[in-house]
């Protein structure tokens, strides 16, 4: 990797640390939006993954269900996609795309489709549908495990080309995702993957967010447009969710304390 690339890098860092905690979803796009142009990828989505049963002996998925996402560019098509995936997923109908994902599951990893699935894939109905229908002609994925039952996922895809992605493409996306290992639990945070019953509703992460401001319960509720009693309410159910009960304690879980 050339100086100037990591010299990018390391800016890019520094841009995503200038962001406040309630800032995370803006953070996130940002993120995305720039190894996009880093390595010329039309798209790119987030998962928040969680191991919710891993001594399920009858699951090949080992227990691994995405609980959260996040396109750069969304679109109802990805939406759809998304969720009749994750439908897979639930039913445990194994695709080669998903067994690749897993492999070396709670260490850091990363691949590429092109270069790591055979030929024939490519031929499949599964590619077909997922991939091809939506214009992706290849993806890279990076994931960072946060500890053995979750993980962050990232995918960034080359779209409406035939080019796929390089070795070179891997190792910047590997080494940009490799070192912000504190953004990464910000964004299992805010999407409140690690409440396997219940995960944040989009109202409770927009309350959440605000919450690590320094903007009251009742600023908060006239930014959002409701209620005083159904902010408070929400604040509620965030502080049990998360086991605190007050905000210097949901703070504390962002400063990983």
């Amino acid at each position: 990797m050339t100086v100037n690339k990591l010299e990018k890098i390391h800016v890019l860092w520094d841009e995503l640390a200038d962001f406040s905690a309630a800032e995370t979803e803006a953070a996130l796009h940002h993120l995305m939006a720039r190894l996009c142009q880093f390595v010329r990828a039309g798209n790119a989505y987030w998962i928040g993954g969680m191991r919710l049963n891993p001594k399920s002996k009858d699951d090949p998925l080992k227990g691994w269900r995405p609980c959260a996402h996040h396109y750069l560019h969304a679109a109802p098509v990805h939406e759809e996609a998304y969720k009749a995936q994750a439908s897979k997923w639930n039913r445990r109908e194994v695709d080669a795309s998903y067994e690749a994902a897993l492999k070396n599951t709670g260490s850091f990893r990363s691949y590429r489709l092109r270069q790591t699935l055979p030929a024939e894939w490519f031929t499949q109905p599964y590619y077909q549908l997922f991939y091809a229908s939506r214009g992706f002609h290849d993806t890279c994925f990076v994931t960072f495990p946060l500890n053995e039952d979750m993980e962050s996922y990232f995918a960034f895809h080359r779209v409406n080309t035939t080019r796929n992605f390089t070795e070179a493409d891997e190792m910047l996306l590997a080494y940009a995702l490799r070192g912000i290992k504190w953004f990464h639990r910000q964004l299992i945070l805010s999407h409140g993957v690690m409440l396997v019953e219940s995960p944040l509703t989009v109202a409770q992460r927009r309350v959440t967010s605000l919450l690590l401001t320094e903007k009251s319960e009742k600023e908060i509720a006239t930014e959002l447009g409701v209620s005083f009693s159904t902010t408070h309410k929400h604040v509620g159910e965030i502080f049990r969710s998360f086991g605190v009960n007050s905000r210097a304690g949901l703070m504390a879980l962002w400063l990983g304390k």
